[in-house]
């Protein structure tokens, strides 16, 4: 399969995915959660099963006196999932007895409270944590491809995992933009392990293609150029990519189809960054990588 001699089709594929999430998440933003911004996640179970969110939004502003209270209702489990403002445990307290004077038995299924202070840690935490996570891999590819520095530079094996990496992250990020925006989903800590688990399965197909590219340098006759090396060794290592990444792909299905509800939003974007990790490993970083090479000191070569 000519993949290299397609090189701008793929690339014009990627090219569009990133700048539509790009723009998704220009326009629409990320919608933070209490993990980043600092509040209340309150998930309850009724007695009283005529309870509606209305019902309960008015309870929550006229008898409790919180206006800021999101409500949505959590089908699967037939319970209300309730935002607020940070509150101590004596108002936890409180709310729950009126809650259970109003609507009767209340089950408390999930109750988290984080301050503002605390959510501001954990969201430049995550943030430097993800770019530390980008530049060591980056540096990693570098000096482990020092040995075959012709005629490509190592550095830019290590640059080129980088724009690879910033593709498999930046598109499952603007679908969450997207769900943002139309169903009210929120990003927590839980999404930054999702982006990280992401990068760390994408730079292992990554390298695995980039290590045969290596082999096939060092070993390869002068009558062929660096785009058949390249074009060989993608060709090499797309099976056992593909194969590999079926085998995750089917798990995250059947956790996304079939899994706790709390976790398929996590899983989704673990299945949607692994598709695009595997995508990118054979139609974006290779070609990349022969598009600098064309452009270089040593194109000739």
């Amino acid at each position: 399969m000519n993949i290299i001699g397609k090189k701008y089709i793929f690339l014009s594929v990627s090219g569009v995915l990133v700048l539509a999430s790009l723009v998704f998440i220009a326009v629409f933003g990320f919608k933070p959660g209490i993990d980043f911004t600092g509040g209340t996640s309150w998930q309850i179970k009724l007695e009283d099963k005529v309870a509606t969110e209305d019902s309960l939004k008015d309870f929550f502003s006229s008898e409790l006196k919180v206006e800021e209270a999101i409500i949505y209702k959590e089908i699967s489990s037939q319970s209300f999932i309730v935002k607020l403002p940070h509150i101590s445990e004596e108002n936890h307290q409180v709310y729950l007895t009126s809650l259970s004077k109003k609507f009767g038995n209340v089950e408390e299924l999930k109750f988290g409270s984080i301050g503002p202070t605390i959510g501001k840690q954990l969201k430049s935490k995550a943030i430097w944590a993800t770019i530390f996570v980008l530049l060591a891999i980056s540096i990693y590819v570098a000096i482990s491809f020092r040995k075959v520095s012709f005629p490509v530079k190592s550095w830019k094996y290590g640059v080129v995992t980088l724009i690879s990496l910033f593709h498999d992250v930046i598109i499952p990020s603007g679908l969450l933009a997207v769900l943002g925006f139309w169903k009210g989903i929120e990003i927590d800590a839980n999404f930054v392990v999702a982006l990280l688990v992401i990068m760390g399965f994408s730079v292992h197909d990554t390298i695995v293609v980039f290590d045969r590219i290596r082999e096939n340098l060092l070993l390869r006759r002068a009558n062929k150029s660096f785009d058949e090396v390249v074009n060989e060794s993608i060709n090499q290592t797309m099976a056992r990519s593909i194969n590999t990444s079926l085998t995750l792909v089917l798990v995250l299905v059947a956790m996304v189809v079939f899994g706790a509800v709390p976790l398929r939003l996590f899983v989704l974007i673990i299945l949607v960054g692994t598709i695009m990790g595997t995508y990118s490993s054979i139609f974006v970083a290779s070609p990349i990588l022969t598009i600098w090479h064309k452009f270089g000191y040593n194109n000739k070569k």
